[in-house]
C-alpha cells in the first residue's frame, strides 16, 4: 500500500495538471512581472517626449513676469519702499522752493534791472506812506482840539480817495506818454502792460484818450482799436500820468521796457514830462450793493 500511495502522490493529475505540491509554490510568477514592465517602460518614454512637444516652451520674458508677478514683498522692503518715497518728496518740495532763486539767475541783465528799480521804487513809496501816517498819529496826538484835526484828516482822506476812484478831478506834476501805431499792430495787451508799468512805477493818476483809469478798468480789442471799459478808443493813445517825472520815465525807457516792446511793433512812442498834468476825466461814483462800512 505504501509503495502505490507515493506514485500517485507525486505523479500528474487526471488532465495532466502538475502535482499539488508543484502547483502551490509562486516560482513563475516573478518571472511574468519583469517581462511586462520593459514592455510598458518604452510606451511611458514615448508618450513623454510627445507631452513635452504638445507643450510650448517658456520665453525669457515670460520667465522673468512669472518671477515678478504676483509680487512677493517683505515687511522690510515695504519699510525701504516708504522712506524712498518720503526721500523723493523731500527733494521736489526742496527743487520747487529753489525755482525762483533760478528763475532770476537765468533773467536777463535788462530783466535785472527793471525788476530792481520796481522793488526800490516800491519800497521808497511804502516809506513815505509809512511817514505820512506817523505825522498824522502825532499831529492827533498833540493837537488841543483833537475833533477838529479828526475832521481835517478825514477831508483830506475823502479827497485822496476821490482820485484814486476817480470821482474828482486831479493835477500835479507828471508825463505825457503818446503811442502812434500806423501799422494797427498795439493790442490791448500792450496797453495794459504799459498801465501796470505806470502804476509800478507810482502813477497816481490815469486817463487815456478821455477815460479815467481806476482799480477796475479792463481793456479788450475791438475792430480798428482797443476799448477801455467798454469805450472804444482809437491811436494815436495819448496816457496821462500824474506822479513823480523822475521815476515815470526812466520805468518806460529801461531795457526790454515798454518802449522798446512798442518799438518792435513799428509803433512810435514819445515821452513828455510836464511840470503840471491835468486828469479832469471822471467816473460816476458807484454805491456798493452789498458792501457797508464796518466801522
Amino acid at each position: 500500500m505504501s509503495t502505490n500511495d507515493s506514485p500517485e502522490e507525486s505523479g500528474p493529475g487526471p488532465e495532466g495538471q502538475p502535482p499539488k505540491d508543484v502547483q502551490a509554490q509562486p516560482v513563475q510568477q516573478p518571472a511574468q512581472e519583469p517581462a511586462q514592465q520593459p514592455a510598458q517602460e518604452p510606451a511611458q518614454a514615448a508618450d513623454q517626449p510627445a507631452q513635452a512637444a504638445d507643450q510650448p516652451e517658456e520665453t525669457g520674458r515670460q520667465r522673468l513676469a512669472a518671477g515678478l508677478w504676483p509680487p512677493r514683498v517683505s515687511r522690510a522692503q515695504l519699510i525701504v519702499a516708504l522712506l524712498l518715497f518720503v526721500l523723493g518728496l523731500g527733494l521736489a518740495i526742496q527743487v520747487r522752493s529753489n525755482s525762483d532763486s533760478s528763475a532770476l539767475r537765468g533773467a536777463r541783465q535788462e530783466d535785472l534791472v527793471r525788476i530792481l528799480d520796481e522793488l526800490d521804487g516800491r519800497t521808497k513809496r511804502l516809506e513815505e506812506e509809512k511817514q505820512a501816517l506817523e505825522d498824522q498819529r502825532r499831529e492827533l496826538e498833540s493837537s488841543s482840539n483833537q475833533a477838529e484835526e479828526a475832521r481835517k484828516q478825514t477831508v483830506e482822506k475823502e479827497r485822496q480817495l476821490g482820485i484814486l476812484a476817480g470821482t474828482v478831478a486831479a493835477q500835479g506834476p507828471g508825463i505825457t506818454l503818446k503811442i502812434t501805431d500806423p501799422t494797427g499792430q498795439v493790442q490791448s495787451d500792450q496797453l495794459l502792460d504799459t498801465l501796470q508799468e505806470l502804476r509800478a512805477a507810482g502813477a497816481e493818476a490815469i486817463q487815456i484818450n478821455g477815460v479815467r483809469i481806476v482799480a477796475g478798468s479792463y481793456f479788450s480789442d475791438e475792430n480798428g482799436g482797443v476799448a477801455i471799459d467798454g469805450k472804444k478808443i482809437t491811436q494815436p493813445y495819448e496816457f496821462k500820468v500824474i506822479g513823480k517825472p523822475q521815476d515815470l520815465e526812466p520805468a518806460l525807457n529801461i531795457p526790454g521796457g515798454v518802449v522798446q516792446t512798442l518799438e518792435k511793433e513799428q509803433a512810435t512812442v514819445a515821452v513828455t514830462r510836464s511840470a503840471k498834468i491835468v486828469v479832469d476825466a471822471l467816473r460816476a461814483a458807484k454805491q456798493p450793493d452789498y458792501a457797508r462800512s464796518s466801522s
